[in-house]
């Protein structure tokens, strides 16, 4: 079976580290695509460019404009590769237009496996059949974000209340997340998973589409199978922009990603 997300992350190799590849519409949200599949789609080139260092580790991504449905081409230059690292700048562009640039580390995550220490804590989501899902959508979120089909996230029913126009005003959003056609999730497509979540600013009342200018992903280990926990915090809006502080646990409890971005404001026209 070829999985939806596989498709769209389906690269052909062009030569001298340059890659040719989509930015599927059904990824899109507000104005343009989302930024977690950008930067999957780069990180994916990345992957397929070192064989030996398939994974993320750390990723930092500026977005410099927005990228639309259509071709898409990445370019990778490897900076430095050592024996378990290796260091690579990647531009991803459409028409001669830079999308994002980013810097990465990659390794073999298979590879540093072992004790973990954390002082993180778990998010308590109710069981996933008492949280609102999919069918409790409004319209006008489908709307705004189709890339919400791509896959299930499904929230405590007490931080729908935006949906309702009654945010709580914390700046905290959880949910469990999986694919909808049921693709487990592997490294690179936690690049994507840190930034599918609606912003977290809709828990303020600030409901719209909220342009990434920058994104540091730190993946920690390869997923479990199952669903995963995924959580959203803000703890600053200031001059136009907030910050959005992300972790993604898998199934064994595993802390397996984390991120920070700085977003501009909401969108809501």
């Amino acid at each position: 079976m070829t999985y939806e997300l596989d498709r769209h992350l389906s690269l052909t190799a062009l030569g001298e580290g340059r890659y040719s590849g989509a930015l599927d519409g059904g990824w899109s949200v507000g104005g343009g695509i989302n930024g977690g599949f950008q930067m999957a789609l780069a990180g994916q080139a990345i992957s397929q460019h070192l064989e030996s260092k398939p994974d993320p580790v750390a990723v930092s991504a500026y977005f410099l404009s927005a990228g639309t449905p259509g071709p898409a081409e990445v370019a990778v230059d490897v900076r430095r590769e050592g024996g378990r690292m290796a260091t690579v700048a990647a531009d991803l562009t459409q028409d001669g237009q830079t999308r994002l640039t980013l810097l990465a580390t990659y390794a073999d995550l298979g590879r540093f496996e072992g004790e973990v220490r954390t002082t993180a804590t778990e998010p308590e989501l109710p069981a996933p059949e008492d949280c609102a899902g999919p069918e409790d959508v409004p319209d006008f979120v489908l709307e705004l974000a189709p890339m919400m089909r791509r896959f299930e996230m499904r929230f405590p029913v007490e931080q729908t209340g935006w949906v309702r126009g009654e945010p709580r005003g914390v700046g905290h959003l959880s949910a469990w997340f999986r694919m909808a056609d049921g693709r487990e999730v592997d490294p690179v497509a936690l690049l994507m998973v840190l930034d599918a979540l609606p912003p977290v600013t809709f828990d303020l009342g600030m409901i719209g589409w909220a342009p990434t200018l920058e994104l540091t992903a730190h993946v920690r280990a390869k997923p479990a199978p199952g669903w995963l926990k995924v959580q959203h915090r803000t703890r600053n809006f200031a001059g136009g922009t907030f910050e959005e502080d992300c972790e993604v646990w898998d199934s064994t409890g595993r802390l397996v990603a984390q991120s920070r971005q700085l977003a501009l404001a909401p969108r809501t026209g």
